[in-house]
């Protein structure tokens, strides 16, 4: 049996008590000064104050890991990416800042179809190495789980290789964690335009038996929105998807009030994403059904849209995770210190709110609240250590990385 301790920390960020927190629950970290950490193989047996554990144990025993005097809290957790693709459009970010519009870009064969294009062109091997690149540099920026979506295929054979390309990334991988979501509908194929019933009966039909038969995700999600995926066409595909066992995730009221946040109510989806036109109904019904609220700064940033309300959010009692939203066209950044940034500086979240919505609500996201996003006893030992004393250091040093440590089920996986 390996042990390790985690010692000399000025505080240890627990993160514990309800989980996922709600509302005002988001502020309270449950900090313990001048704490330690004991793990065991991978998992958490000792979370409380270091001169309390000391006198009841044989430091010889264990593996030491001195925090320095510095913070130890829960990894990150990214609950919402799109970290497997093909290709890039750096170019057609080029034209934004020009002002072209959305619209002229996708006539010159830009958008989301070069994308599809891109990632159809692209081999299993070639997904598969991109994708590891990808999460090497998350894990410098204390993510130890991320969700990754499918959803640049389209069609039955890419939307396969995308997940199988998670899978085994997944299996080959001690460091980071991944829960895969299939997100078949996230836009609507060119030739069934005016056709959308049909390409959901298609993905319905023909895509989901496959990914629920080979197990290749947790999640089913799809874009509900304007001109793309109506309220009834969302609600027919993830009810189909939960009858074969995939919990429900959905794209929802970023564009226009839809009526996304409502349906993912509805349908006690996990999480509702985006959210930036989420009515105030819609925002109580979360709230009410315990779906979690997941907001996207950097998407929001990228494009120059208002943000999503997460003040009024949180003060109606919704469960408010942040994630990257990591893709090729509208947001490609996986920086998780801007994303604390601007949920600080723009979003009006507090300190205490962001850490509570990128580590146990974030773990909520994925339905994995019972095993990370938190230091406690029994649960998995995913921590980082930071490079100053407190927490308050992360929105304060503005968008830089102050991540000293990782370490993914009790093993140092990273260290600057």
């Amino acid at each position: 049996m390996k042990k390790k301790l985690i010692l000399n920390a000025s505080e240890v960020v627990t993160c514990s008590g309800r989980s996922p927190k709600f509302g005002q629950e988001m502020m309270d970290l449950q900090v313990i000064e001048n704490g330690a950490v004991m793990i065991e193989n991978d998992t958490i047996t000792y979370v409380g104050k270091q001169e309390a554990l000391l006198s009841q144990i044989n430091l010889k025993e264990y593996e030491l890991v001195d925090a320095g005097g510095h913070t130890v809290m829960p990894g990150f957790v990214d609950s919402h990416t799109h970290f497997i693709f093909g290709g890039y459009r750096a170019e057609e970010f080029s034209w934004r800042l020009r002002g072209d519009n959305y619209m002229d870009i996708m006539k010159r064969g830009g958008g989301i179809v070069s994308s599809v294009k891109a990632t159809r062109e692209a081999t299993l091997e070639t997904l598969i190495e991109a994708g590891n690149a990808r999460l090497d540099e998350m894990i410098k920026l204390g993510v130890t789980t991320v969700e990754g979506k499918s959803g640049y295929g389209l069609d039955k054979d890419t939307e396969i290789r995308q997940l199988e390309a998670m899978a085994i990334i997944k299996k080959s991988r001690k460091d980071i964690d991944i829960a895969t979501t299939f997100l078949g509908p996230h836009a609507v194929e060119k030739h069934y335009k005016g056709k959308e019933d049909e390409f959901i009966d298609f993905q319905i039909n023909e895509v989901l038996p496959i990914v629920a038969e080979k197990k290749l995700a947790e999640f089913a999600d799809i874009f509900c929105e304007d001109n793309v995926f109506s309220i009834e066409q969302s609600r027919r595909f993830l009810k189909a998807a939960q009858r074969l066992g995939l919990k429900a995730k959905l794209h929802a009221d970023e564009i226009v009030q839809l009526g996304g946040a409502e349906l993912a109510a509805e349908l006690n989806a996990v999480s509702a994403d985006h959210l930036l036109q989420a009515s105030d109904t819609g925002i109580a019904q979360l709230a009410e059904n315990g779906v979690i609220a997941t907001l996207l700064p950097g998407t929001a940033f990228s494009l120059k849209e208002h943000y999503a309300p997460a003040r009024k959010m949180i003060d109606k009692g919704c469960a408010v995770a942040l994630a990257t939203d990591l893709n090729p066209g509208s947001c490609f950044t996986h920086s998780v210190p801007l994303i604390i940034a601007l949920a600080a500086l723009y979003m009006d979240m507090r300190t205490e709110e962001i850490i509570s919505a990128l580590t146990i609500n974030g773990a909520a996201a994925i339905a994995r609240e019972k095993e990370i996003g938190s230091l406690e006893v029994g649960k998995k030992a995913d921590m980082i250590i930071l490079d100053f004393p407190s927490y308050h250091f992360l929105p304060y040093h503005i968008g830089m990385n102050i991540v000293k440590t990782v370490i993914k089920s009790g093993a140092i996986v990273w260290e600057k």
